[in-house]
């Protein structure tokens, strides 16, 4: 067992990992891992075995650090499991984004993810070796290897539907891989016996607090009736994923932190991507402890914070285009109504192989958001809006034409396109944590009542804008 590796920098003091390993805090989950030297494994913060002593215990930032030090993950916690973790202060903005495409499978060549980074590739191979102690290479490898260990443990995949939705190119290179870097093998992993399953069960997990009434609330006013469902613990909806047609449905349990989601569709390739584009949805990367304090330091006032508020994603950035423009001057609930239109008309039909995500909703009423291609070359005048916004959510899905990413400048050049729906659809399509809607008049008229200086709560504004809504709301509910 190698024990060389230096251990992580504190982010927030010299004891705090130890605190938090000893404390159990799931808000540490996700953040750090814990290797034990006298058993080899490696574990979460929240992991329910014995506390090993101080002594015993290093450190890593992440999962893939511990492996490489020859580290087993643990069968109990399951580290694979964890929520990931955002960059730490220091880390920069290319290193973070080059991490992200490392982790994305099926893998991409190294050479491209830097050509896509405007960097050399042995300028990204200094910045991760600099960052986390391993090749580019190396750390795809082992996103891999947890990627299939996760599958394994957790739904009953035929183990060649594993290695090749993990990325794998045989059932060799699986068991190769999972020996590697698990030290133990795809069938010692499997545990519990294999039978017939048709949908994919997974347990995403988060760092509390989380606040589901918020995220419930948030989601069932924007919801699109045949698209999606939002019930008391659960959201579902139906997605289209390069013409791969399928439907999910999360379970909220409070009580372990997370949801439990069965996703049905039928290319496995695309399987990935479901499951990130699910975390991002329901915001599950978010890490309340470092949000909450950066906002605090903004001048947010300490007994005005509203805990646990999440960030609500669209599923494309597309689809959150679509719903910004639309919903332009108008009220979220006439906003839905004509994006319900729209995808009433010009959405795919659900497939009749995939679950119902509405047990009393007839399959003549259910409806994937419509394609890039359905709404450019369609008049839309069955939407009920003005000629000139019609004309901008054509130009808008002109825009995404043959698997096109626009740019924001082409985006801003729409005529009826302004600042704030680029700003709502970077923060909503995008996925930015950073966006500050400056030009809300909600935003401004609540941050005018306090002494809120926006850019100390970077990198996290986009939960400053959150919070100022919900603000708002909690005044208009004292007013009543």
């Amino acid at each position: 067992m190698a024990d060389s590796a230096a251990p992580i920098k504190p982010l927030l003091g010299e004891s705090v990992f130890s605190k938090a390993r000893l404390s159990r805090d799931p808000r540490f989950d996700g953040r750090f891992f814990v290797a034990v030297k006298t058993t080899g494994i490696f574990c979460r913060p929240i992991c329910p075995a014995r506390l090993p002593l101080e002594e015993n215990v290093t450190y890593y930032q992440y999962a893939t650090q511990a492996m490489k030090e020859g580290y087993r993950p643990c069968f109990r916690c399951r580290p694979d499991s964890a929520p990931n973790s955002p960059a730490w202060k220091g880390v920069g903005a290319t290193i973070t984004r080059s991490l992200s495409l490392l982790s994305s499978i099926p893998i991409q060549p190294v050479a491209e993810i830097a050509s896509r980074l405007g960097i050399s590739e042995r300028y990204l191979n200094k910045l991760v070796v600099s960052a986390i102690g391993i090749s580019p290479k190396q750390f795809q490898n082992m996103q891999r290897a947890l990627f299939a260990k996760q599958l394994i443990q957790q739904t009953q995949l035929s183990m060649t539907d594993v290695a090749v939705t993990a990325g794998f190119q045989s059932l060799r290179q699986l068991q190769r891989s999972v020996e590697q870097y698990c030290n133990t093998s795809p069938t010692q992993l499997r545990k519990k016996r294999v039978t017939t399953q048709k949908n994919i069960t997974l347990f995403l997990s988060y760092r509390p607090p989380y606040n589901w009434p918020y995220v419930r609330a948030f989601l069932a006013a924007r919801a699109v009736e045949g698209v999606e469902k939002v019930t008391e613990n659960s959201y579902a909806r139906y997605f289209s994923e390069n013409g791969n047609l399928g439907a999910f449905k999360a379970e909220h349990i409070s009580a372990r932190h997370g949801f439990e989601v069965q996703i049905d569709m039928s290319d496995l390739n695309c399987l990935y991507r479901i499951i990130d584009n699910i975390k991002m949805v329901l915001d599950l990367h978010a890490d309340p402890l470092l949000i909450e304090e950066s906002l605090l330091q903004a001048g947010l006032p300490d007994h005005l914070l509203t805990e646990g508020l999440r960030l609500p994603s669209a599923w494309s950035v597309f689809e959150s285009g679509c719903r910004a423009i639309v919903g332009q001057q108008v009220s979220v609930k006439a906003a839905i109504g004509q994006v319900t239109l729209l995808c009433h008309k010009l959405g795919s039909k659900a497939p009749d192989n995939v679950f119902s995500i509405d047990q009393n909703m007839g399959r003549q009423k259910s409806y994937c958001f419509p394609t890039p291609e359905a709404v450019a070359t369609n008049s839309l005048e069955f939407l009920r809006m003005p000629k000139a916004r019609k004309e901008a959510v054509r130009h808008f899905a002109g825009l995404f034409l043959d698997g096109n990413n626009p740019s924001h400048e082409a985006i801003l050049a729409i005529k009826g396109v302004g600042q704030w729906t680029l700003d709502y659809l970077k923060m909503r399509g995008e996925r930015n944590p950073d966006i500050y809607l400056n030009g809300d008049l909600i935003v401004r008229k609540m941050a005018a009542q306090y002494p809120i200086e926006p850019d100390k709560a970077a990198p996290w504004r986009s939960y400053l804008t959150l919070q100022l809504w919900q603000l708002s709301n909690q005044q208009k509910e004292l007013q009543l």
